[in-house]
């Protein structure tokens, strides 16, 4: 049985994690509390904004993925995406870390370039 911490204690552990490193953090679509899937979007002073999600990885585990990025020239394809997917999952979580390097707290090493 794959052991998984509810979703809400993991939400809750990023935001104070990246408000306790001077970031702002907040949930945007609170999702099922138990087993909601969770979307991080990642930004710096609210630009470059980046969308990840765990997804199925050949070893069998859900690893943290890149799965939108935003376009300075076109924001609103991003913020459909986020729309589009929060419709298909009405259980998800979206949650917004606003902090340099924001992967980290998710275990990623800087992707933003």
């Amino acid at each position: 049985m794959d052991a998984r911490l509810p979703a809400h204690l993991e939400v809750s552990g990023l935001l104070r994690a990246v408000e306790g490193a001077g970031g702002f953090a907040m949930v945007l679509h609170k999702g099922e509390r138990e087993a909601g899937t969770i979307v991080v979007v990642c930004a710096e002073n609210g630009a470059n904004r980046r969308i990840f999600e765990r997804m199925p990885s050949p070893g069998g585990g859900r690893n943290w993925t890149l799965v939108q990025s935003e376009d300075v020239e076109n924001t609103a394809k991003f913020d459909e995406y986020l729309a589009r997917r929060q419709a298909q999952d009405r259980d998800l979580w979206i949650i917004e870390l606003d902090i340099a390097d924001g992967e980290r707290f998710i275990g990623l090493a800087g992707t933003n370039g």
